[in-house]
């Protein structure tokens, strides 16, 4: 049977299949010729597999060698419907998005028989819960954003999208989105892609994300604009202003849209020219040092008619954090709010290595930023959002009690609009027409009725969130602190997570207690003059802090191989 068997035995079977329906055909019914055309189709493919040069499989086992990537073409949904499991989360389990869709489309979100999670294997999380329930008056749960020197303060709602750019979404998408938020009182990030029309024509309260290519803001060759900045800024939809310093899924790294892809409602929308590229360069030029960025957000303040005005960064070295920090105290200017994005957030498209390996993981990343504005004095005066994975209420409490005053969510809210997690959000061709600028794709999201849902997750969501600060003894989520979440961190180990993310006490930075390694190690190097630290890490642990760093450093404090020789 091998020896009957080659790689080549489908290719003879397919030409033999051709001339016997063609024979058929001919001497019986012409029914016969279809099944004769369908070989034939398939001999030419088994040529074709022969000449080319770029596929080996195909070259070897022409024909049935294009199974291989038929089944790999249909893996993600293969495995989505048949294998995945309702908690694998992949990155987002059955169980979430089903979730989403339940409180989206105002349909039963409840469970019978019992919790499908296993509570004794490791990393499991609960809240704790009291024995003198309360039951908040209710879930319109809101915290108003605005330090000292905004006079335009702003009422946010504890959970809002987070930044999506026109471009990455569809026009629909941007419709549906902006239109719920309008409906259900809450706020919708535009992402750095600027202020199309889509995200005006509801009048849905607006963040307006301002990135390093300044769209909507910037000269057309890529500069800030103050003029074209103001312009917008003080629209009546616009009320808050978020500089991205850099987003999770991708820290550190900039971009290009391709101009074939720049049409010219996106071009419109960020004030570049139409089918040219379009740059968002990996770093600001408005500014370069820490004390310019805070200058640069008290002149965004002042430009906006005294809006609030914050930035969004996810954590990279702590020192250049710390930094930011400073310059706020060397300064006396602060951001009225600051958005932390946690590693584990999502993108339209990002390389590999950055998603899996770049950037500090929420939780960690937001307990640090509140310590030390706890550590400076200065928590009271700046509010916090935090952006990673945030799908649940619980998912919410979690991040509020590590030090959030709110939440952001971008896939939850795609997913609330039709997303089904098919992860080609990169190619235009999105199945549910959320991230594809094709317009018979995007013309199957209609806009009066995914908008409806919308509204329908964010209400339902902050339902369960209320039900849950009931069940803890709470009446509003600022009451949430890090000993109302349990971690089980081995099967015979259980912390609450002031534990494992203990607090610091107000002003302690200021005094010189640094009883956390990260600041005992950290604090010391940072300037609020540069994002260079005063000297390396390698010198901070060693104890040896008092050489500079040589003058051709990299931030992090390593020397160039070449500086090493001379």
């Amino acid at each position: 049977m091998d020896k009957l068997l080659t790689r080549h035995t489908a290719f003879y079977l397919v030409i033999a299949g051709a001339v016997f329906f063609l024979g058929m055909g001919l001497a019986s019914s012409a029914w016969w010729l279809l099944a004769a055309l369908l070989f034939a189709a398939l001999t030419t493919l088994g040529i074709f597999d022969l000449r080319q040069t770029r596929h080996a499989i195909r070259r070897n086992y022409p024909v049935i060698g294009n199974l291989r990537f038929f089944f790999e073409f249909i893996r993600p949904e293969m495995r989505q419907y048949f294998i995945e499991a309702d908690t694998d989360a992949l990155p987002f389990s059955r169980a979430e998005r089903s979730l989403v869709y339940q409180r989206a489309k105002q349909e039963v979100d409840k469970r019978p028989f019992g919790t499908q999670r296993d509570v004794y294997r490791q990393d499991y999380e609960w809240i704790n819960h009291s024995m003198a329930p309360t039951h908040p008056a209710s879930s319109d749960f809101r915290i108003t954003i605005g330090g000292p020197d905004c006079t335009q303060p702003y009422s946010l709602s504890v959970l809002n999208i987070s930044a999506m750019s026109f471009g990455a979404l569809s026009g629909n998408a941007v419709l549906a989105l902006n239109k719920g938020a309008l409906m259900g009182n809450f706020a919708h990030d535009t992402g750095e892609g600027g202020i199309s029309s889509y995200h005006l024509e509801h009048n849905g309260a607006l963040i307006w994300n301002i990135g390093s290519g300044y769209f909507g803001c910037n000269s057309g060759s890529g500069i800030f604009s103050e003029a074209a900045f103001t312009q917008r800024a003080r629209h009546d939809s616009v009320k808050m202003i978020e500089i991205k310093l850099s987003q999770g899924a991708k820290p550190g790294h900039g971009g290009i849209l391709p101009g074939a892809k720049v049409t010219p409602e996106i071009a419109h929308a960020r004030g570049v020219p139409a089918w040219q590229d379009c740059n968002s360069p990996a770093t600001h030029s408005a500014f370069s040092t820490p004390i310019e960025l805070m200058q640069f957000v008290a002149r965004l303040r002042e430009l906006s008619g005294g809006k609030p005005v914050g930035f969004k960064l996810c954590i990279g070295h702590p020192w250049e954090w710390f930094a930011m920090a400073k310059a706020m105290l060397e300064t006396g200017i602060t951001p009225d709010f600051i958005v932390v994005d946690g590693a584990e957030g999502g993108t339209g498209a990002a390389p590999i290595e950055f998603v899996d390996h770049v950037g500090t993981p929420l939780r960690e990343a937001l307990r640090l930023v509140h310590n030390t504005l706890v550590g400076i004095g200065l928590r009271e005066k700046i509010k916090l959002g935090a952006s990673g994975k945030i799908i649940s209420a619980f998912d919410m409490a979690r991040v509020m009690a590590l030090g959030a005053d709110w939440c952001n969510s971008a896939r939850g809210f795609m997913f609330s609009i039709g997303c089904i997690q098919a992860q080609v959000c990169h190619t235009g061709k999105c199945p549910t027409g959320v991230t594809t600028q094709d317009p018979k794709r995007q013309a199957a999201l209609v806009v009066s009725d995914k908008s409806e849902r919308v509204a329908g997750f964010h209400d339902n969501t902050l339902k369960a969130l209320s039900e849950l600060l009931g069940a803890a003894g709470l009446e509003h989520p600022s009451e949430l602190r890090p000993h109302h979440i349990a971690k089980r961190i081995s099967s015979g180990e259980v912390r609450v997570l002031s534990a494992l993310f203990p607090d610091l006490e107000k002003g302690e930075l200021l005094e010189g207690k640094f009883r956390q390694t990260i600041f005992r190690t950290g604090w010391p190097m940072a300037q609020a003059a540069s994002f260079t630290p005063l000297y390396s890490l390698s010198a901070a642990l060693s104890g040896n802090t008092h050489s500079p760093i040589p003058e051709h450093a990299h931030p992090d404090g390593t020397v160039q191989a070449d500086t090493l020789s001379s």
